[in-house]
């Protein structure tokens, strides 16, 4: 049951031997002495994916489309959208030593996160989870938390506690024990490093003492009501739970809605409203919360307004709800930059007939003639971009990112 509460050592347990980060030379400082990470806390999984066409009914079995084994898990899909974003991230959990682990670990690895931190336990095995992903996208989760909910040492190591003391953000979500998330956040609260919790993950109550040492609460609209055990259908039901989560302590809370946006309420000011950036066609939804999650946590680190934050973030759940998978589909900087700056545009909008273009060259540089945002029809599907002189700029999508390209017409 939802709702607010008041509220040993592992065996065989032992980290993995650090690596470099890939993308490094990519961050703004390729220094992760210099340049305070983020560090996520929380669990990996291995997401068993079937796609149907419905979900079964009581006492029937039903047939899948496909089946599909890919690395996720809340704390590992946030940690690699910020090793793809080349922010220097830390990632701290446990897998088993299993076939699920190593996949895993080689998916956080590929993503740049570092894994000074990772844990590998002998005799626990790797969490997972069955996805059952329907037409549209949407899709029912079941948890099976393994070595994520496992031994856990009853104090962390010092120097996990350190990563943490030396972040410049932290991220927390609830696929993990209650205490080890309480410890990470008294740590950085000492320190004074801001902490976000994600409150998807297990359907129990937050305790009060984690709640103390939050900075920002992120629930979506369904975990706001179990929390608060208040509707949160309409706006004005959503904020008064909010309103609940200030009087119980946490000065900001970040409400994911969805295709509805989002909205940041921070207690005693105006509150911060995102529309959502629409997908040109919606694949499979998995991550994109934690995405929005990871991607206004990097943005936050980086100094940028709470607004410029959540359109960061926004562009980044539309382009990984555009992919199978969580991990996959985390996108790239420069993807995102590209989906925000056409979304925050407010110039002109025309129709142009992809008849009279033909695929061009790179993108050209600034034109003298004045710009109009257009959109495109190409292949039956409508698409967004700009017109400068005779040129026409797009942004176009492959399977894993949208792009920007430039058309020409005669």
């Amino acid at each position: 049951m939802g709702g607010i509460s008041n509220l040993s050592a592992p065996k065989h347990w032992h980290h993995l031997p650090p690596k470099e980060n890939p993308f490094s030379c990519f961050a703004l400082d390729s220094s992760r002495e210099s340049t305070p990470p983020l560090v996520v806390v929380g669990s990996a999984n291995a997401d068993i994916y079937v796609e149907i066409d419905r979900l079964p009914k009581e006492g029937e079995t039903i047939s899948a489309k496909t089946g599909q084994t890919l690395a996720g898990g809340k704390g590992a899909n946030q940690a690699v959208c910020g090793g793809k974003l080349a922010y220097p991230t830390y990632f701290l959990g446990q897998v088993g030593d299993d076939a699920h682990g190593k996949l895993i670990t080689e998916a956080l690895d590929g993503g740049g996160v570092f894994l000074d931190h990772l844990s590998r336990l002998d005799d626990v095995s790797t969490g997972h989870a069955v996805v059952m992903l329907q037409a549209g996208g949407q899709n029912s989760i079941i948890i099976v938390g393994g070595a994520n909910m496992a031994c856990w040492p009853e104090t962390l190591p010092e120097e996990d506690l350190e990563v943490v003391r030396n972040a410049g953000i932290v991220l927390l979500q609830r696929e993990i024990p209650d205490s080890v998330n309480i410890q990470v956040a008294k740590v950085a609260r000492s320190a004074r490093v801001p902490v976000i919790l994600d409150a998807g993950g297990v359907d129990a109550p937050i305790p009060i003492e984690l709640l103390n040492f939050v900075d920002i609460l992120s629930p979506n609209e369904t975990e706001l009501a179990r929390l608060t055990n208040m509707p949160t259908e309409t706006f004005e039901q959503i904020t008064e739970a909010v309103g609940k989560c200030h009087k119980l302590g946490v000065k900001q809370v970040l409400v994911k809605l969805g295709a509805k946006g989002s909205i940041l309420f921070n207690e005693g000011e105006e509150l911060i409203r995102q529309p959502v950036i629409s997908a040109r066609k919606v694949i499979d939804t998995t991550g994109a919360g934690d995405t929005f999650t990871a991607s206004f946590a990097v943005a936050l680190v980086e100094g940028k307004s709470k607004k410029e934050c959540l359109r960061f973030a926004a562009a980044a759940a539309s382009l990984c709800i555009q992919v199978k998978g969580a991990i996959p589909s985390m996108p790239d900087r420069k993807s995102i930059h590209a989906v925000a700056k056409f979304e925050n545009s407010s110039l002109p909008t025309t129709d142009i007939d992809s008849t009279h273009c033909r695929h061009c060259y790179p993108l050209i540089g600034p034109s003298s003639s004045p710009a109009k945002v257009i959109t495109m029809i190409h292949g039956g599907n409508r698409e967004w971009g700009f017109i400068a002189s005779n040129v026409v700029v797009m942004l176009e999508e492959t399977t894993t990112l949208r792009h920007i390209v430039a058309w020409r017409w005669d």
